[in-house]
């Protein structure tokens, strides 16, 4: 497949125009043949890759040899190489969330040429692309700017217009043929493509696609246009499907991957949207699935065996597994099992160099340190930042309207806290001079500034929620985590104004799912602002995230709060601003940190943090935490007094 923009944009017209069709390597014939003949197709698959197209950490600026791209290409040609020893046919395909996440994607006014994401489709000749819930955080617009350089067709088969006449840069599927190697003489084989993301993605991005689209549910679209694939002639249906698996307990709408391996007309799945691995020990599927991390950490691959019986190609078994392009030592150290590929490297040389220059550029100082490896257990003064930049944006934005005289809060949660993303996905910032690599350390995703309007009761369940991110811990015990490792995060809100605790003797209150587990759980205690006690009536304007104010980690006591409007600001800028002295200083700064964890009588409990929390741990108070080693997977452990 060439990647020169003629070639590109003559595809693209093809397969659009089709609505189903994509041809590509047919070389094919026709006729009889023995009816047990046998044949092979290599699906190659990345997903959530969030930009991280190279080998390289511009928060911190340093080289990472656990991500990028350019080392899944190597592992992409190797494979590609091993399918044609084999006789096999090969498949180079993404599921979503590949635009934006790590600064080399952050779209910048008069950039030219293709997005880098999609540069980067067009060197590795991917085949087809899924969309994922972020890709569309920009808006239809902006996405069919990027998208106009594809060179393959991208789907997505759960949304659709919901206005009379717009055009979408996406098709609901797509048809591939592919010639097995070793079976010149029979026709190819025909691979069905669709692609399905949450609905949710109508809330989380309201903002932007303004009722353009409208969404059907990620299994019923995926049975239906699984079936019309297969009542068009395809002999197998491939799903690219963005959702995970659903967390016990939890609604299946977000994620779905376990129904769609149920549904008859699919053969094969990639999952994603969760940056979660599969195939692993404690999952099974009765079909191959694959599920490739993120940020470019594994190529899966799917190994689909068919044979041919006359009246055509039909899957015979399959396997699926995960090659990743690192490993870690027993020294804690990354090795690198990929090296990064010369020609993709060459490529993004030159949106490498203008992302290093941007990432450079002077924006502010900070008199202290500030680092997430403690936000679980203890004070981060980064989030305090990111709290206070917002708060003094929105009381400017707020002057003369309606919200002006209700007492202003602000809510701010980690963006990087370790988890799935690894034991070095941790903000770490040195006192001093602060640069735009590190207000992006802050905030990783280009959110806007929101302000809603809520109630003190809807407050309380904002916070329950929050601490539903803790396990429960009960007096006298050791050795539990600290935190649900089911539970993200990112959706760990520190409301900024309040002072409170949380109290881990307590079951939480809502699930993952944001459904009501005990109206009579209440682990949040003496939550007060000014010094009083919060009334169930009494009202707050709170700041915010565009992602939060959207409904994102299912907030549902958020979905009634009222949105005070105001101009569109990126957070990222109001802490620049903040930084900078362009805006005044905030009273919330100056109040001490929210939130504390009530005491457990008798109790520890082991926090998950990364090995850089060692040049850390003075700024704990003596004989909170003490060091039980490192984890197998590379966390650093501490035992917890609480």
């Amino acid at each position: 497949m060439a990647a020169t923009k003629n070639g590109a944009e003559w595809r693209r017209k093809e397969w659009r125009a089709g609505g189903v069709s994509w041809n590509s390597d047919m070389t094919g014939g026709a006729g009889a043949s023995d009816p047990r003949t046998a044949g092979a197709v290599h699906v190659l698959a990345t997903t959530d890759l969030h930009c991280n197209l190279l080998s390289h950490d511009y928060y911190a600026n340093r080289p990472d040899p656990a991500i990028g791209l350019s080392r899944v290409a190597t592992l992409i040609a190797q494979a590609r190489a091993r399918a044609a020893r084999e006789g096999a046919a090969a498949l180079l395909v993404d599921n979503g969330d590949g635009f934006l996440g790590a600064p080399l994607g952050d779209i910048q006014p008069g950039a030219a040429g293709p997005h880098p994401l999609v540069r980067a489709f067009q060197v590795l000749e991917y085949d087809a692309a899924g969309l994922g819930n972020h890709d569309f955080d920009f808006g239809l617009e902006a996405l069919a700017e990027v998208l106009q350089d594809a060179p393959c067709p991208v789907l997505c088969s759960n949304l659709t217009a919901a206005q009379p006449g717009l055009r979408l840069p996406f098709a609901p599927a797509a048809v591939l043929e592919r010639q097995i190697p070793t079976c010149l003489d029979l026709p190819p084989v025909r691979i069905g493509l669709l692609s399905v993301l949450p609905p949710q993605t109508l809330t989380w991005c309201r903002q932007v696609l303004a009722g353009q689209l409208q969404a059907t549910g990620i299994v019923e679209a995926a049975a239906a246009q699984a079936r019309q694939l297969k009542a068009q002639g395809c002999d197998l249906v491939l799903a690219l499907a963005h959702t995970g698996l659903a967390a016990a307990g939890g609604e299946s709408s977000e994620n779905a991957l376990e129904q769609l391996a149920a549904l008859p007309d699919i053969d094969a799945l990639v999952g994603g949207h969760t940056h979660l691995t599969l195939p692993d020990p404690q999952h099974t599927f009765a079909k191959p699935v694959v599920m490739p991390g993120a940020h470019g950490s594994h190529l899966g691959v799917i190994r689909l065996e068919l044979e041919y019986t006359g009246n055509g190609w039909r899957p015979a078994g399959g396997s699926a597994s995960l090659q990743p392009v690192a490993q870690q030592t027993q020294a804690r150290a990354v090795q690198p099992l990929a090296s990064e590929d010369p020609g993709l490297v060459r490529a993004l040389a030159e949106d490498h160099a203008r992302t290093l220059e941007r990432m450079r550029e002077p924006a502010g100082h900070s008199p202290v340190a500030m680092h997430s490896y403690f936000t679980f257990f203890a004070p981060d003064r980064g989030l305090a930042l990111v709290g206070s930049a917002q708060a003094a944006a929105a009381r400017l934005l707020l002057q003369g309207t309606a919200a002006e005289g209700l007492p202003l809060l602000s809510a701010a949660a980690p963006c990087k806290f370790g988890g799935r993303s690894g034991p070095f996905f941790y903000t770490d910032i040195a006192a001093g001079v602060l640069c735009n690599r590190n207000i992006a350390d802050l905030q990783i995703f280009p959110n806007e500034l929101r302000v809603i309007l809520v109630s003190g009761a809807q407050l309380r369940d904002w916070l329950e929620m929050s601490a539903g991110l803790f396990n429960r811990i009960l007096p006298g015990s050791s050795g539990r985590r600290l935190t649900d490792p089911h539970r993200a995060g990112h959706n760990f809100d520190v409301i900024f104004g309040l002072s409170y605790q949380i109290d881990l003797t307590r079951p939480p209150r809502f699930s993952a799912a944001g459904e009501r587990l005990s109206p009579e759980a209440c682990r949040i205690a003496n939550l007060s602002w000014n010094g009083r006690p919060v009334a169930p009536d009494q009202r707050f304007a709170v700041a915010v995230n565009s992602y939060r104010a959207s409904g994102g980690g299912r907030f549902r006591m958020l979905q009634a709060a009222e949105e005070q409007p105001v101009p569109p600001v990126r957070i990222r800028q109001a802490i620049r601003d903040y930084i900078a002295g362009r805006l005044p200083p905030e009273p919330l700064a100056e109040a001490p940190y929210p939130w504390r964890l009530a005491p457990v009588p008798g109790a520890s409990a082991v926090a998950v943090t990364g090995p850089g929390a060692a040049e850390h741990m003075e700024e704990l108070p003596a004989g909170l935490a003490t060091p039980r080693g490192f984890s197998s997977s590379g966390f650093w452990e501490l035992e917890l007094q609480l």
